[in-house]
């Protein structure tokens, strides 16, 4: 199966992120004109948290509160899972499974170097399993005439 890497030197790999004494409608605006689900929370230069579209609707839409005047660091899940470029799509697959979490941050020497999320996993699987598909059709095709 494919590695971190991989998936990420494929992918237009911008990084959208917050401080987290930013208020939570600066990541809803991020959210909706980059067409993203999760926002990343970095002070001085280090990952410290992640937001997700859930976190803002539970914890900030639900209660009625006002997200001008919401912290980021009120609402974040601090201290994310990460990964390794060298991690596997299906150690990544199983840590989202089992942790019920749709993104990872990929850390590489201590620094950001990306993000990962179940659509990224799912289209590789889909793209890998198109190319088998493909391969078995030639084959087929080839030794059965």
């Amino acid at each position: 199966m494919n590695t971190v890497k991989q998936v990420i030197d494929q992918k237009v790999n911008t990084i959208f992120a917050v401080s987290s004494s930013d208020p939570v409608e600066r990541v809803l605006i991020l959210m909706r004109d980059n067409r993203v689900r999760s926002i990343l929370v970095i002070d001085n230069g280090d990952l410290v948290g992640i937001v997700s579209q859930g976190d803002c609707a539970i914890k900030v839409l639900l209660p009625n509160s006002n997200p001008k005047q919401v912290l980021v660091s009120k609402i974040m899940t601090a201290n994310p899972l990460t990964v390794t470029p060298s991690n596997s799509l299906e150690e990544c697959m199983a840590i989202m499974v089992h942790k019920h979490i749709r993104h990872l941050p990929v850390i590489e020497e201590k620094k950001l170097v990306g993000l990962i999320s179940i659509g990224d996993i799912v289209k590789n699987i889909m793209e890998s399993q198109d190319s088998q598909i493909k391969f078995l059709e030639t084959y087929i095709k080839g030794h059965g005439s």
